[in-house]
Protein backbone atom coordinates (compact mmCIF):
# COMPACT_ATOMS: atom_id res chain seq x y z
CA UNK A 1 0.00 0.00 0.00
CA UNK A 2 1.23 3.51 -1.13
CA UNK A 3 1.46 6.22 2.05
CA UNK A 4 1.53 9.72 0.94
CA UNK A 5 2.24 12.45 3.53
CA UNK A 6 2.86 16.08 2.80
CA UNK A 7 4.50 19.04 4.43
CA UNK A 8 8.31 20.63 4.18
CA UNK A 9 10.63 17.65 2.88
CA UNK A 10 14.41 17.92 3.06
CA UNK A 11 15.95 16.51 0.23
CA UNK A 12 19.73 16.05 -0.61
CA UNK A 13 18.93 18.80 -2.65
CA UNK A 14 17.25 21.16 -0.03
CA UNK A 15 13.85 22.23 1.25
CA UNK A 16 11.04 20.90 -0.78
CA UNK A 17 7.29 21.54 0.46
CA UNK A 18 4.92 19.30 -0.95
CA UNK A 19 4.13 15.71 -0.97
CA UNK A 20 6.04 12.40 -0.46
CA UNK A 21 4.54 8.79 -1.78
CA UNK A 22 6.01 5.49 -0.36
CA UNK A 23 6.07 2.30 -0.07
CA UNK A 24 8.37 0.29 1.34
CA UNK A 25 10.88 2.62 -0.72
CA UNK A 26 10.30 6.36 -1.39
CA UNK A 27 8.07 6.58 -5.06
CA UNK A 28 7.97 10.35 -5.73
CA UNK A 29 8.53 13.38 -4.08
CA UNK A 30 6.74 16.56 -5.51
CA UNK A 31 6.54 20.17 -4.81
CA UNK A 32 8.24 23.43 -4.79
CA UNK A 33 11.43 24.15 -3.26
CA UNK A 34 11.90 26.34 -0.30
CA UNK A 35 14.60 28.37 1.32
CA UNK A 36 13.55 26.80 5.20
CA UNK A 37 10.12 25.40 6.78
CA UNK A 38 7.69 27.89 7.63
CA UNK A 39 6.32 28.00 11.39
CA UNK A 40 3.24 26.07 11.04
CA UNK A 41 4.20 23.19 8.93
CA UNK A 42 5.40 19.46 9.29
CA UNK A 43 8.98 18.59 8.66
CA UNK A 44 9.89 15.69 6.81
CA UNK A 45 12.92 13.93 7.60
CA UNK A 46 15.30 11.38 6.72
CA UNK A 47 15.18 8.79 9.86
CA UNK A 48 17.79 8.54 12.28
CA UNK A 49 20.29 6.37 12.16
CA UNK A 50 22.20 5.63 15.69
CA UNK A 51 25.89 3.35 14.85
CA UNK A 52 26.31 2.92 18.68
CA UNK A 53 23.22 1.49 20.25
CA UNK A 54 23.81 -0.46 24.10
CA UNK A 55 20.27 -0.77 25.41
CA UNK A 56 16.80 0.90 26.04
CA UNK A 57 13.18 0.16 27.02
CA UNK A 58 14.87 -1.90 29.90
CA UNK A 59 16.90 -4.27 27.86
CA UNK A 60 20.60 -4.82 27.30
CA UNK A 61 22.22 -5.92 23.99
CA UNK A 62 24.43 -8.38 25.82
CA UNK A 63 21.18 -9.56 27.43
CA UNK A 64 20.60 -11.89 24.27
CA UNK A 65 16.63 -13.87 24.54
CA UNK A 66 15.08 -11.08 22.24
CA UNK A 67 16.45 -7.95 24.02
CA UNK A 68 17.76 -6.75 20.45
CA UNK A 69 13.50 -6.26 19.49
CA UNK A 70 13.07 -4.24 22.70
CA UNK A 71 15.59 -2.06 22.28
CA UNK A 72 14.93 -1.55 18.26
CA UNK A 73 11.17 -1.20 19.23
CA UNK A 74 12.03 1.47 22.08
CA UNK A 75 14.08 3.62 19.41
CA UNK A 76 12.60 3.51 16.83
CA UNK A 77 9.70 5.44 19.02
CA UNK A 78 12.23 7.68 19.09
CA UNK A 79 12.91 8.11 15.32
CA UNK A 80 15.86 5.59 15.01
CA UNK A 81 15.03 3.32 11.81
CA UNK A 82 18.02 1.88 11.79
CA UNK A 83 20.89 1.07 14.30
CA UNK A 84 24.43 -1.08 14.81
CA UNK A 85 23.60 -3.23 18.13
CA UNK A 86 26.35 -2.91 20.09
CA UNK A 87 28.43 -4.79 22.86
CA UNK A 88 30.21 -4.22 25.65
CA UNK A 89 33.39 -5.89 26.63
CA UNK A 90 32.50 -9.37 28.03
CA UNK A 91 34.14 -12.94 27.86
CA UNK A 92 33.46 -14.57 24.71
CA UNK A 93 30.82 -16.64 25.59
CA UNK A 94 28.40 -13.79 26.55
CA UNK A 95 29.63 -12.49 23.21
CA UNK A 96 28.47 -14.96 22.12
CA UNK A 97 25.06 -15.51 23.20
CA UNK A 98 24.05 -11.91 22.47
CA UNK A 99 25.26 -12.22 18.90
CA UNK A 100 22.93 -14.96 18.17
CA UNK A 101 19.80 -12.58 19.06
CA UNK A 102 21.40 -9.99 17.05
CA UNK A 103 22.28 -12.16 14.20
CA UNK A 104 18.21 -13.30 13.89
CA UNK A 105 17.53 -9.76 14.20
CA UNK A 106 19.41 -8.38 11.49
CA UNK A 107 17.85 -11.36 9.42
CA UNK A 108 14.19 -10.53 9.77
CA UNK A 109 12.95 -7.20 11.22
CA UNK A 110 10.39 -7.48 13.70
CA UNK A 111 7.18 -5.28 13.03
CA UNK A 112 7.51 -2.08 14.70
CA UNK A 113 11.00 -2.24 15.04
CA UNK A 114 14.38 -0.30 13.49
CA UNK A 115 16.12 -1.83 11.25
CA UNK A 116 19.08 -3.86 12.43
CA UNK A 117 22.07 -3.21 10.30
CA UNK A 118 24.94 -5.06 12.14
CA UNK A 119 27.03 -4.84 15.03
CA UNK A 120 29.23 -2.45 16.98
CA UNK A 121 31.53 -4.24 18.41
CA UNK A 122 32.47 -2.22 21.07
CA UNK A 123 35.62 -3.77 22.82
CA UNK A 124 36.94 -6.68 24.37
CA UNK A 125 40.12 -5.17 22.32
CA UNK A 126 40.86 -1.97 24.42
CA UNK A 127 42.85 -0.55 26.66
CA UNK A 128 42.47 -1.99 30.45
CA UNK A 129 43.62 1.92 31.60
CA UNK A 130 40.90 3.68 29.51
CA UNK A 131 37.61 1.04 30.43
CA UNK A 132 35.40 4.25 31.11
CA UNK A 133 32.23 2.30 31.68
CA UNK A 134 33.25 -1.01 30.78
CA UNK A 135 34.00 -4.15 32.49
CA UNK A 136 36.89 -5.40 33.47
CA UNK A 137 37.28 -8.02 30.62
CA UNK A 138 40.00 -6.44 27.87
CA UNK A 139 41.99 -8.20 26.12
CA UNK A 140 44.62 -8.43 23.27
CA UNK A 141 42.81 -8.81 19.49
CA UNK A 142 42.25 -12.15 17.84
CA UNK A 143 41.13 -12.72 14.31
CA UNK A 144 39.94 -16.11 15.42
CA UNK A 145 37.53 -14.64 18.03
CA UNK A 146 36.68 -12.12 15.53
CA UNK A 147 35.73 -14.68 13.04
CA UNK A 148 34.14 -16.62 15.81
CA UNK A 149 31.49 -13.64 16.49
CA UNK A 150 31.21 -12.28 12.73
CA UNK A 151 29.76 -15.65 12.04
CA UNK A 152 26.75 -14.90 14.37
CA UNK A 153 26.01 -11.30 13.10
CA UNK A 154 27.25 -9.24 10.77
CA UNK A 155 29.85 -6.45 12.88
CA UNK A 156 30.23 -3.90 10.91
CA UNK A 157 32.39 -1.61 13.13
CA UNK A 158 34.80 -2.36 15.97
CA UNK A 159 36.06 -0.59 18.52
CA UNK A 160 39.77 -0.81 19.54
CA UNK A 161 43.01 0.91 21.20
CA UNK A 162 45.68 0.86 18.38
CA UNK A 163 48.69 1.22 20.94
CA UNK A 164 48.07 -2.55 21.66
CA UNK A 165 51.01 -4.40 20.38
CA UNK A 166 49.48 -6.32 17.48
CA UNK A 167 46.65 -3.73 16.84
CA UNK A 168 47.66 -2.00 13.88
CA UNK A 169 48.16 -4.80 12.09
CA UNK A 170 44.39 -6.32 13.02
CA UNK A 171 43.46 -2.90 11.64
CA UNK A 172 44.53 -3.79 9.09
CA UNK A 173 43.06 -6.94 8.87
CA UNK A 174 40.11 -5.59 9.50
CA UNK A 175 40.13 -3.44 6.51
CA UNK A 176 40.83 -6.40 4.40
CA UNK A 177 37.55 -7.97 5.80
CA UNK A 178 35.45 -4.96 5.32
CA UNK A 179 34.65 -4.30 9.11
CA UNK A 180 35.24 -0.34 10.08
CA UNK A 181 37.87 0.04 12.77
CA UNK A 182 37.30 2.76 15.18
CA UNK A 183 39.69 4.11 17.68
CA UNK A 184 38.10 4.46 21.28
CA UNK A 185 38.61 3.45 24.80
CA UNK A 186 42.37 3.87 24.04
CA UNK A 187 45.28 6.10 26.06
CA UNK A 188 47.28 6.04 22.86
CA UNK A 189 49.28 9.33 21.61
CA UNK A 190 48.58 11.57 18.87
CA UNK A 191 51.07 9.34 16.75
CA UNK A 192 49.43 6.10 17.81
CA UNK A 193 45.97 7.91 16.42
CA UNK A 194 47.53 8.84 13.09
CA UNK A 195 49.41 5.42 12.61
CA UNK A 196 45.64 3.83 13.34
CA UNK A 197 44.28 6.13 10.92
CA UNK A 198 47.24 5.54 8.22
CA UNK A 199 46.51 1.89 8.79
CA UNK A 200 43.30 1.55 7.82
CA UNK A 201 40.83 2.58 10.68
CA UNK A 202 38.45 4.87 9.81
CA UNK A 203 36.59 6.45 12.88
CA UNK A 204 36.70 7.48 16.37
CA UNK A 205 34.31 5.83 19.05
CA UNK A 206 32.37 8.37 21.28
CA UNK A 207 34.65 11.59 20.42
CA UNK A 208 36.89 12.64 23.44
CA UNK A 209 34.99 10.06 26.14
CA UNK A 210 37.06 7.13 27.12
CA UNK A 211 40.60 8.81 25.67
CA UNK A 212 43.20 10.36 25.31
CA UNK A 213 42.59 14.23 25.16
CA UNK A 214 44.44 17.50 23.91
CA UNK A 215 46.88 18.89 25.45
CA UNK A 216 49.16 21.22 23.22
CA UNK A 217 52.75 19.76 24.01
CA UNK A 218 51.39 16.04 24.51
CA UNK A 219 48.24 15.67 22.62
CA UNK A 220 46.05 12.54 22.31
CA UNK A 221 44.12 10.42 19.73
CA UNK A 222 41.38 13.13 20.33
CA UNK A 223 43.62 15.71 18.58
CA UNK A 224 44.58 13.31 15.97
CA UNK A 225 41.13 13.27 15.44
CA UNK A 226 40.60 16.80 14.84
CA UNK A 227 43.64 17.08 12.73
CA UNK A 228 42.86 14.08 10.26
CA UNK A 229 39.51 12.80 10.73
CA UNK A 230 36.85 12.30 8.36
CA UNK A 231 34.30 10.40 10.79
CA UNK A 232 34.08 10.00 13.86
CA UNK A 233 30.66 9.69 16.25
CA UNK A 234 29.99 12.00 19.51
CA UNK A 235 27.10 11.76 22.21
CA UNK A 236 25.20 15.45 22.41
CA UNK A 237 23.91 14.59 25.15
CA UNK A 238 24.98 17.72 26.36
CA UNK A 239 26.78 15.95 29.46
CA UNK A 240 29.49 13.39 28.03
CA UNK A 241 30.87 16.53 25.98
CA UNK A 242 30.54 20.86 26.42
CA UNK A 243 29.13 22.39 23.53
CA UNK A 244 31.73 24.09 22.70
CA UNK A 245 33.32 20.70 22.20
CA UNK A 246 30.85 20.02 19.91
CA UNK A 247 30.96 22.73 17.59
CA UNK A 248 35.09 22.30 17.61
CA UNK A 249 34.43 18.65 16.83
CA UNK A 250 31.65 19.80 13.84
CA UNK A 251 34.41 22.24 12.24
CA UNK A 252 37.43 20.17 12.08
CA UNK A 253 35.69 16.52 10.70
CA UNK A 254 33.91 16.86 7.83
CA UNK A 255 31.69 14.23 8.45
CA UNK A 256 30.70 14.34 12.40
CA UNK A 257 27.91 12.42 13.21
CA UNK A 258 25.71 11.71 16.60
CA UNK A 259 25.26 8.93 18.41
CA UNK A 260 23.09 7.90 21.62
CA UNK A 261 25.60 5.15 23.41
CA UNK A 262 22.43 4.36 24.98
CA UNK A 263 21.52 1.99 27.80
CA UNK A 264 18.81 0.23 29.04
CA UNK A 265 17.34 3.09 31.12
CA UNK A 266 16.49 4.58 27.64
CA UNK A 267 13.23 5.49 27.80
CA UNK A 268 12.35 4.04 30.88
CA UNK A 269 12.02 6.11 34.24
CA UNK A 270 14.90 6.86 36.92
CA UNK A 271 16.28 4.24 38.79
CA UNK A 272 18.62 1.14 38.73
CA UNK A 273 19.38 -0.76 35.47
CA UNK A 274 22.44 -2.31 33.66
CA UNK A 275 25.05 -2.23 31.17
CA UNK A 276 26.44 -5.49 29.58
CA UNK A 277 27.24 -6.77 33.45
CA UNK A 278 27.83 -3.47 35.09
CA UNK A 279 24.71 -2.18 37.63
CA UNK A 280 24.39 1.38 36.51
CA UNK A 281 21.53 4.23 38.24
CA UNK A 282 19.86 6.63 35.90
CA UNK A 283 19.48 10.04 37.36
CA UNK A 284 19.35 13.64 36.65
CA UNK A 285 19.59 13.09 32.61
CA UNK A 286 22.02 10.62 32.35
CA UNK A 287 23.41 7.20 33.53
CA UNK A 288 26.56 6.53 35.94
CA UNK A 289 27.99 3.64 37.75
CA UNK A 290 27.93 3.90 41.42
CA UNK A 291 31.34 5.98 41.80
CA UNK A 292 29.62 8.01 39.60
CA UNK A 293 31.59 7.64 36.25
CA UNK A 294 29.07 8.74 33.29
CA UNK A 295 28.14 5.03 31.91
CA UNK A 296 26.76 5.73 28.43
CA UNK A 297 23.59 7.65 28.39
CA UNK A 298 19.59 7.96 27.92
CA UNK A 299 19.51 10.24 24.85
CA UNK A 300 17.19 9.45 22.23
CA UNK A 301 17.85 10.59 18.42
CA UNK A 302 15.39 13.01 18.06
CA UNK A 303 16.71 14.85 21.56
CA UNK A 304 19.80 14.31 19.78
CA UNK A 305 18.69 16.73 16.65
CA UNK A 306 16.72 19.04 18.96
CA UNK A 307 20.21 19.36 20.97
CA UNK A 308 22.44 20.36 18.18
CA UNK A 309 19.49 23.23 17.15
CA UNK A 310 19.89 24.16 20.76
CA UNK A 311 23.26 24.98 20.05
CA UNK A 312 23.05 26.59 16.94
CA UNK A 313 23.46 24.73 14.19
CA UNK A 314 20.71 24.32 11.39
CA UNK A 315 17.98 21.90 11.05
CA UNK A 316 19.50 20.61 7.43
CA UNK A 317 23.06 20.43 8.88
CA UNK A 318 21.99 19.18 12.43
CA UNK A 319 19.65 16.03 9.73
CA UNK A 320 22.98 15.51 8.27
CA UNK A 321 24.94 14.46 11.57
CA UNK A 322 21.73 12.00 12.80
CA UNK A 323 21.14 10.63 9.41
CA UNK A 324 22.95 11.27 6.38
CA UNK A 325 26.69 11.15 7.52
CA UNK A 326 25.76 7.56 9.91
CA UNK A 327 24.40 6.22 6.56
CA UNK A 328 27.88 7.34 4.57
CA UNK A 329 29.73 5.88 7.17
CA UNK A 330 28.56 2.69 6.97
CA UNK A 331 28.04 3.15 3.14
CA UNK A 332 24.47 2.08 2.93
CA UNK A 333 23.56 4.59 -0.11
CA UNK A 334 20.29 3.58 0.22
CA UNK A 335 19.34 5.23 4.23
CA UNK A 336 19.99 8.69 5.49
CA UNK A 337 18.69 10.69 2.57
CA UNK A 338 14.99 11.39 0.98
CA UNK A 339 15.30 10.90 -2.31
CA UNK A 340 13.79 8.58 -4.64
CA UNK A 341 14.31 4.76 -4.94
CA UNK A 342 15.73 4.96 -0.93
CA UNK A 343 14.54 3.09 1.45
CA UNK A 344 10.91 5.07 2.80
CA UNK A 345 13.02 5.51 6.23
CA UNK A 346 11.46 8.93 7.86
CA UNK A 347 10.43 10.91 10.58
CA UNK A 348 7.52 13.87 10.81
CA UNK A 349 7.70 16.87 13.17
CA UNK A 350 6.48 19.44 14.37
CA UNK A 351 7.79 23.04 13.55
CA UNK A 352 9.03 22.39 17.14
CA UNK A 353 10.88 19.26 16.14
CA UNK A 354 8.49 17.43 18.46
CA UNK A 355 8.41 13.64 16.75
CA UNK A 356 5.16 12.77 15.09
CA UNK A 357 5.52 9.79 13.23
CA UNK A 358 8.05 7.09 12.24
CA UNK A 359 8.36 5.35 9.20
CA UNK A 360 11.10 2.17 8.58
CA UNK A 361 10.96 0.92 5.00
CA UNK A 362 7.54 2.14 4.46
CA UNK A 363 6.18 0.64 7.97
CA UNK A 364 4.49 3.08 10.27
CA UNK A 365 6.40 2.15 13.85
CA UNK A 366 5.37 5.33 15.84
CA UNK A 367 2.98 7.67 15.76
CA UNK A 368 2.35 10.43 18.63
CA UNK A 369 -1.43 11.33 20.43
CA UNK A 370 -1.27 14.46 18.26
CA UNK A 371 -0.75 13.59 15.14
CA UNK A 372 -3.32 12.93 12.43
CA UNK A 373 -2.46 11.42 8.82
CA UNK A 374 -3.19 13.57 5.79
Amino acid sequence: MNTHITGCILTPEGWVRGALRFAERILSIEGVSVSEPGDDESIILPGFIDLHVHGGGGADVMDGQGAIDTVARTHAGSGTTSLLATTMTAPHADIEMALADVGRAIRTRPAGCARVLGVHLEGPFINASRLGAQPPQARVASMDELQALNALAQIRVLTLAPEIVGHLQFIRDLKAAGIRAQIGHSNGSYEDGVAALEAGASGFTHLFNAMSGFHHRKPGVAVAALAHAEYAEIIPDLLHVHPGAICAARRAIPKLYCVTDSTAGAGMPDGNYHLGSQAVIKCLGGVRLADGTLAGSVLTMDQALRNLVSIGMNLAEASKLVSTHPADYLGETERGRLQVGAYADLVVMSPTLQLHQTFVEGECVAVSDQYSET
